[in-house]
């Protein structure tokens, strides 16, 4: 049982849940003299001799002798030295895949294989699970086809309305074709209805959650045509796109409405989410309330205060600065002037959910790049005033079904133009071995007065290794072996936002792994000599990163080494080149909004994505960073190869219910089974009607009582 319980099986249903990852169709078994040669063929037989090769050091191969009615195969496998415990003897075995004829004999090299209990039937489609070490495929065959031999005919959780509307097979039928599809037909028919069934129950859940929500505590109206709003906008050195013009008035549409706003802004780089949370926050001034804006970084909050504090003071609206870094008596003063209500508007950090920082209405939360914060600490602000709205905005483009999936119970908006055109940034993707080509780049730029980020996965390298000495030769080095996260990185990793999506271990051939410190060091005596180099990672203190975006963005830093600290947010116009070591170490999310911080002013931005890996499919996700410069098409690549969790970095509330879906493939399942949720919830908000009791149970065996009340 501990096998089952390490794949997360504890009960019955868990067992039946647990679906096979992919299928191996064995239904066309070919006599083995008739297999045509160089193509695909299924053959079954028995074995007769197995041997273990070992031709070199480091190679094991396993050649078995497999026998029909019709002839002999021989099939190998290399490096695989448990198939000696499944491929015996005597065993009756189906092997699958590309039939060659070298030395007398048809042969197949790493064929799909599985072994049959003498009385099995030959052939069908097989199911292939998640197994471990304790629990073998055949196992977890015997196991789940006892669960289905045992288990009678449940009562269907769906009303019976909504199975006959989508033409859906019961569970049941649906439990027993996914874990033995007759044919193809019927297992893609079980798979719709299972997977219906899975983002139907987590649909209703987030939507539920948003009711009891606004149930609490009624909410505040506010006035959206106010003189504050009008000022604003007028004070403001731009025009709205159409896209920040949509989004505002969505915002300020549900700002007004009697119940709490629940909505979500997503933007890619640079599209100006910003502005149209200034937009919301006026609202608030104008209908006598506060709001708190929460940013996850003293950088980000500095920034935010630093763009719109100007354009409030020219509207006429009271702000102010908290965070860690905030003197003692200018704290005290704002949380006097806070709790007195003679501030509309607080920006912050964490430090906006300390205890003693009160609201005298608090009618507004705005909080920025939110998946950065803990569902606590969001709550923790948000119930700081009562039946307050909440407005969350994050850089990461996501598309709509995942958007739907991950935040059924938010409204969204999605800002894609962005409002600077003519500038440009290119993305080039060069091997260690052309990191010259980059460093000219930033010296050209240095030359016409720009500036330069290097961006870097690690913070410093563990001491003990030789790459870490400072005065060492970064590139001779190269091809010295990898080097591996030290505990040292700990808390850098924690600040990442998307680190390492498809991140692997590089081959050692592929050399050493740069770190921020001691890239400083080697660009300082080796390359840029005559230059400025800044520093930034998470472990400098808060004064210290203030200083150095101080420097960098006041010119008197012509080079910023950085972590990804420098990810989301920072904004120095003049800075036009980004060399992003080790890449493939990075998602493309995550390097999507890197390269977001260049070209951010009247010039062009260039990008260098630096990377030794020799993997197929790493290069292939870099090259897609040169031909789009669409965050939504990138997250869309991603997501066609992962699924949802991954590429938020962590699982949200209800997420991890999700076996079946994937967000790209099933984005109309989605957005049809969100539209039935919640017709279902407007019509039986408390799901009492009779056909709705099993509904209601079911809701209450997926989601624990936690979670219904996050």
């Amino acid at each position: 049982m501990r096998g089952l319980q390490k794949l997360g099986v504890t009960t019955i249903r868990e067992l039946l849940c647990h679906y096979p990852f992919r299928y191996n169709d064995f239904s066309r078994i070919v006599p083995i003299s008739h297999t045509p040669l160089g193509e695909r063929s299924s053959v079954l037989g028995t074995v007769v001799e197995v041997k273990v090769k070992r031709p070199r050091p480091r190679l094991m191969v396993i050649e078995v002798s497999l026998a029909d009615d019709t002839g002999l195969l021989i099939a190998s496998w290399f490096n695989q030295p448990w198939l000696q415990k499944t491929l015996v003897k005597g065993s009756r075995v189906i092997l699958q895949g590309k039939v060659e004829h070298s030395f007398g004999f048809r042969r197949m090299n790493s064929p799909l294989h599985t072994s049959l209990a003498d009385d099995a039937d030959a052939g069908g489609i097989m199911p292939v699970y998640r197994a471990n070490a304790a629990i073998t495929q055949g196992w977890m065959v015997r196991v789940i086809d006892d669960a289905l031999a045992r288990i009678p005919a449940p009562l269907d959780p769906l009303p019976p309305r909504l199975r006959i509307k989508h033409d859906l097979m019961s569970r049941h039928a649906a439990w027993r074709a996914i874990h033995h599809p007759p044919d193809i037909p019927t297992l893609r028919q079980a798979r719709r209805r299972l997977a219906f069934e899975e983002v139907f129950f987590l649909q209703l859940f987030m939507l539920l959650r948003r009711m009891r929500r606004a149930a609490a505590a009624p909410a505040c109206v506010h006035r959206v045509d106010g003189p504050l709003l009008e000022a604003l906008r007028r004070s403001l050195p731009f025009t709205l796109t159409a896209d920040q013009h949509r989004a505002s008035e969505e915002i300020l549409a549900d700002m007004a409405a009697p119940a709490p706003m629940s909505r979500l802004l997503l933007g890619d780089v640079g599209s100006g989410k910003t502005v149209v949370a200034a937009l919301a926050l006026a609202a608030v001034a104008d209908s006598g309330s506060q709001a708190a804006m929460m940013a996850p970084t003293e950088v980000l909050a500095e920034q935010y205060a630093g763009k719109l504090g100007p354009l409030f003071d020219a509207a006429g609206i009271s702000w102010a600065l908290l965070t860690s870094s905030t003197k003692a008596r200018d704290r005290q003063n704002i949380l006097e002037a806070l709790a007195a209500g003679s501030i509309s508007v607080l920006f912050g950090t964490h430090a906006l959910i300390e205890p003693d920082v009160l609201f005298a209405r608090l009618s507004l939360t705005v909080i920025d790049e939110q998946h950065r914060f803990g569902v606590e600490q969001r709550e923790a602000l948000r119930a700081k005033g009562e039946g307050s709205d909440l407005l969350s905005m994050t850089a990461t483009p996501i598309p709509r079904s995942l958007a739907l999936t991950i935040y059924g119970d938010m409204d969204t908006s999605f800002i894609r133009s962005k409002p600077i055109a003519g500038t440009i940034t290119t993305t080039r993707v060069i091997g260690k071995a052309d990191r010259r080509l980059a460093y000219e780049a930033i010296r050209q730029a240095l030359e016409r007065g720009e500036q330069a980020y290097i961006v870097c996965p690690l913070i410093s390298l563990p001491q003990s290794s030789p790459e870490a000495a400072p005065e060492r030769d970064a590139r001779s080095q190269e091809g010295q072996g990898a080097n591996r996260f030290g505990p040292s990185e700990e808390d850098e990793l924690l600040e990442q936002e998307l680190i390492t999506e498809f991140s692997e271990e590089p081959d050692e051939e592929e050399g050493h792994i740069q770190a921020a410190e001691q890239e400083v060091r080697f660009l300082r005596a080796k390359v840029f000599c005559e230059r400025n180099i800044g520093l930034m990672t998470s472990r400098l203190k808060s004064a210290e990163k203030r200083q150095v975006m101080e420097d960098f963005r006041a010119g008197r830093i012509d080079i910023l080494v950085s972590t990804t600290v420098v990810e989301v947010g920072v904004d120095v116009p003049n800075a036009t080149v980004m060399v992003v070591e080790d890449a493939d170490r990075f998602g493309l999310s995550q390097l999507h909004q890197l390269r977001g911080r260049v070209g951010r002013g009247e010039r062009n931005g260039e990008v260098f994505l630096v990377s030794g890996t020799r993997n197929e499919e790493a290069r292939r996700r870099l090259g897609i960073m040169e031909r789009s410069s669409d965050g939504f098409e990138l997250a869309e690549f991603d997501l066609r190869l992962r699924r949802e969790g991954d590429i938020l970095g962590s699982r949200q509330h209800g997420a991890a219910t999700l076996k079946l879906v994937n967000v790209i493939r099933d984005a109309d399942l989605i957005a049809q089974v969100h539209a039935e949720a919640k017709r279902l919830l407007a019509a039986d908000p408390l799901l009492e009607a009779t056909d709705h009791h099993h509904l209601a149970a079911e809701l209450t065996t997926i989601f624990n009582p936690e979670d219904a009340r996050a």
